[in-house]
């Protein structure tokens, strides 16, 4: 028994898009990049509890604020 091999033609020409899905892909990442750092990081430092540098700073009793000017 023989053995037919069939081949479809070839088309005219390939099809190519030229990169544009790797752009609009990139752009996408991008977009979701910014709105990570701009929404959800605040948020997730919000929730560790980290609300920024906290400084006590000792309060007296009493103050003396007698002035005296040179005459």
């Amino acid at each position: 028994m023989a053995t037919t091999i069939i081949n479809p033609a070839p088309t005219a020409s390939p099809p190519s898009n030229n990169g544009i899905a790797f752009l609009i892909g990139v752009g996408v990442l991008v977009i979701l990049a910014l709105l990570f750092f701009v929404y959800a990081l605040p948020y997730v430092r919000t929730l560790s509890g980290s609300g920024g540098i906290q400084v006590n700073v000792p309060v007296p009793k009493t103050v003396n604020v007698n002035v005296q000017q040179a005459k």
